[in-house]
């Protein structure tokens, strides 16, 4: 999708617009500049070549001390023979401001001279003009005027052609043009090499990234080079593998979820059609009974769908006091005691005397014990035993839960935190449960960390930071082994 007011233009436009149009106009300027300053040093040059041989010329006449020397004719005589009248035309201009006589014999057309004028109103008495004859040749004319007692003539002129020297600029302006021309080629070959190393690749990354949007991430991008394209495919193709995996405990997540709530609602649409349909006390009771443990159950499962959202819309708070945390863990292990007795699971806990106390969110604090100690239950099986410890260790409270279940294959265990995951999907569970866990002990400064061995067992130990009171622990523990074995399996 197009963004408003902005036209789609591609990269190879940009870069031929902002790099070689940059390039260009720079190599324009220095093409400019590198032509006016050859030129204007060749047209110097010629100045003052002229000028020289002027100061020459006109040395010879004015430094004559032989006082019966008849300047008229010595000028005269001077143009008329001049040696060089094959590159220079030499011309001596009397004093009404007309050429009189030329080294060539061929007066100009031209009446009016800006040299002359230059020259006049010249300090130093000399002055030059660049134009172009009747016949379209351009020259450079030099004039400088003297006054000398007696002499019809008030200046010399000297001029020369400026074809040659052109011709030279322009054949350095030739070269110098196909040197930016062949500097041009080269930027833009290279560049659309480069471009093309580039527009390609992310052409692909976007044509992949639109089918990742349509829920499709069976493609993978080929990594080609090792610079920042590699990484970026790399980054990509890495999160296609996370989006997958997600996707795919998101539907498995699903379908646990409907399993699970689908469970408890038969069990107690089934109990509530038999009690309608019976009037045994007994039976009654024990309707009621499973009816109340599975509400309790889906109660539970719709409070961890709720704070899962809330910790990814970041809505989840605390309400945090003072608070003994031994007084909801032992709480945890009451609630406990008869499903581990139906199970027939041993259960024990080793409660200390005393522990500092913490700031926490009690409510929040049981939901992690009880999702904890559940977890243990849920996957442990008759004859097993699951034990529940706390203590003080440096300036943390370590509260520590294992059992000797099944356990976490080592594959498994690093995601057993990750949502929607599941270790084993033959036991009951939406698979968000430690996720969340592990949220709200993170949001008290603390840790979740799992250890486990399959086939061998579980141990959770979550660690909390205490008050310091100035108190500590006694070190007298007090051992309460509830210890409950059923010969039932049934889960009351």
């Amino acid at each position: 999708m197009k963004a408003k007011g902005f036209a789609r233009r591609s990269i190879t436009t940009h870069w031929l617009i902002n790099g070689v149009g940059v390039i260009i106009a720079v190599l324009l300027i220095i093409e400019v500049l590198l032509i006016v300053s050859i030129r204007s040093y060749y047209y110097s040059s010629v100045r003052q070549y002229l000028s020289s041989k002027m100061n020459v010329i006109t040395g010879s006449i004015l430094n004559e001390k032989d006082q019966t020397v008849n300047y008229n004719s010595e000028i005269r005589s001077l143009v008329a023979g001049y040696a060089d009248k094959d590159k220079i035309e030499l011309m001596a201009i009397n004093s009404t401001g007309e050429v009189d006589i030329t080294s060539s014999g061929f007066k100009p057309i031209e009446k009016e001279f800006a040299d002359l004028e230059n020259a006049k109103n010249s300090a130093n008495g000399s002055g030059y003009e660049v134009y172009r004859t009747s016949t379209g040749e351009k020259v450079l004319a030099f004039t400088s005027v003297f006054s000398v007692r007696g002499c019809e003539y008030e200046a010399l002129r000297m001029i020369v052609s400026l074809s040659e020297i052109d011709r030279k600029v322009l054949s350095f302006a030739v070269i110098i043009t196909l040197i930016g021309v062949l500097i041009i080629l080269i930027v833009f070959f290279s560049g659309m090499f480069f471009i093309k190393g580039i527009v390609h690749p992310v052409i692909e990354i976007g044509d992949v990234a639109r089918q990742y949007a349509k829920g499709d991430f069976s493609k993978r991008l080929e990594k080609q080079t090792n610079d920042e394209l590699g990484e970026l495919c790399d980054s990509i193709n890495y999160m296609a593998d996370e989006l997958s995996n997600t996707e795919a405990m998101k539907n498995e997540f699903i379908s646990s979820v409907s399993h699970e709530l689908r469970t408890p609602l038969t069990a107690i649409k089934g109990w509530s059609e038999t009690m309608m349909s019976i009037d045994d006390r007994e039976t009654f009771v024990k309707g009621m009974r499973v009816i109340t443990s599975e509400t309790e159950r889906l109660s539970q499962m719709v409070e961890e769908l709720l704070d899962f959202s809330r910790i990814q819309d970041g809505r989840l708070y605390l309400q945090k006091s003072k608070m003994d945390i031994l007084a909801e863990l032992g709480e945890t292990v009451l609630i406990y005691q008869q499903r581990a007795k139906a199970l027939g699971i041993t259960l024990n806990y080793y409660e200390p005397e005393m522990l500092p106390f913490i700031y926490g969110d009690r409510n929040r604090l049981r939901q992690v014990f009880i999702n904890i100690v559940d977890n243990a239950i849920k996957y442990s099986d008759k004859g097993d035993t699951v034990s529940v410890e706390a203590y003080q260790q440096g300036d943390r409270i370590v509260v520590s839960v294992s059992d000797t279940g099944i356990g976490i294959s080592k594959e498994d265990l690093p995601k057993v935190k990750q949502k929607f995951f599941k270790s084993n999907q033959t036991r009951r569970g939406s698979g968000i449960g430690l996720a969340v866990a592990d949220e709200i002990v993170q949001m008290h400064g603390g840790s979740l960390d799992i250890r486990s061995e399959e086939n061998v067992g579980t141990t959770v130990i979550m660690e909390l930071p205490f008050i310091d009171e100035g108190n500590s622990a006694s070190g007298n523990e007090k051992n309460v082994n509830v210890e409950i074995i059923s010969t039932e399996n049934n889960e009351i």
